[in-house]
């Protein structure tokens, strides 16, 4: 593993939209980080609420250079992500914590992942959930049926590390170097699916670590039911209509990298469906929301339609390749 650098090297990137009184907290635990980050971005999507009062407070006496970026309209949580990813690597960053804003970072978080930047570029620590309990994160994505899928038992038996080809953008760390060569989150996936794609994009040019470290906490509790396996947690007509029209741009995706199979994909679409349904039955105990999946469904078809699509592509990089380039943060 390559020696240490300093932490001047990571900035920490996150996205809010209307939740002003989770960000406050969350940006209370960052200021709380041993050791620090080099700076804070924070990507605010047009935001009604406090959310601008929040972060006007919070930079007269934030510890590191905390940056707001103020979008003219909500791009959703990828178009967030994506700005604010640019702005890291305009700004020099040399690595990229991605977070939501209904998240706490733990003290020593950056010294817990700092263990694993020798080794990886794109790397996920554990997180509890809003009870204090482990949150359940443990899935690879499966090309043939264009979904990810749970992994049963306890992937740190024999390891602290557990390799995988998913993606979370609350959480996920990333090279500024494996950045340019995948490029930016795609913004046209708004929300649902965007962290998952981008990290299997990460997957095919170097392994998605998840290690056994905790470095969040997760405070905004959410309706769910206990499948055993995981929780289902309650949704939105919103994130059910994403849910269904992302499929286009994943299945576009695949398409690009040779790995999309007509048959499976159409078998992984009525498993979304699926889930969605028992989501709105089983978590919202209504069925009012049907209607969004139909209308995502019809979204999908028009972008695998759509003779313009084309993938976000790499960026220009003046980095070295990662075998020389390596470094901790």
């Amino acid at each position: 593993m390559a020696a240490a650098s300093p932490p001047d090297q990571l900035t920490i990137v996150i996205t809010t939209f209307n939740r002003s009184g989770y960000l406050a907290g969350l940006l209370e635990s960052v200021a709380a980080l041993d050791p620090a980050p080099a700076a804070v971005i924070a990507v605010d999507n047009a935001s009604t609420d406090a959310t601008p009062q929040v972060l006007e407070a919070a930079r007269a006496g934030f510890p590191v250079p905390l940056t707001v970026l103020r979008l003219e309209t909500n791009t959703g949580g990828a178009g967030g992500f994506a700005a604010g990813v640019q702005a890291a690597l305009d700004s020099g960053a040399q690595w990229l914590w991605l977070m939501d804003d209904d998240v706490e970072v733990i003290p020593d978080a950056v010294a817990a992942l700092r263990k694993w930047t020798g080794s990886y570029d794109c790397i996920h620590g554990r997180r509890f959930d809003e009870t204090g309990a482990p949150f359940f994160w443990q899935h690879r994505f499966v090309p043939f049926l264009g979904v990810h899928l749970p992994v049963r038992g306890n992937v740190f038996r024999d390891s602290p590390v557990f390799e995988t080809n998913v993606g979370c953008f609350e959480g996920m760390l990333i090279s500024a170097a494996q950045v340019r060569r995948i490029g930016l989150p795609d913004a046209r996936y708004f929300i649902n699916g965007d962290d998952l794609m981008y990290g299997w994009l990460a997957s095919l040019d170097r392994p998605v670590a998840y290690v056994n470290d905790f470095v969040l906490r997760k405070v905004r509790a959410q309706k769910q039911i206990d499948l055993g396996i995981r929780h289902l947690n309650d949704s939105s007509d919103l994130g059910r209509f994403t849910s269904m029209r992302n499929r286009g741009h994943t299945a576009r995706y695949l398409q690009v990298h040779g790995k999309y199979h007509r048959y499976g994909f159409a078998l992984g679409t009525f498993l979304t469906a699926g889930k969605e349904l028992l989501r709105l039955i089983a978590v919202e105990h209504k069925l009012s929301g049907a209607a969004r999946l139909w209308a995502g469904w019809r979204g999908a078809r028009r972008i695998l339609r759509d003779p313009a699509w084309s993938p976000m592509p790499p960026l220009a990089s003046g980095e070295p390749e990662p075998s020389t380039r390596k470094q901790q943060v």
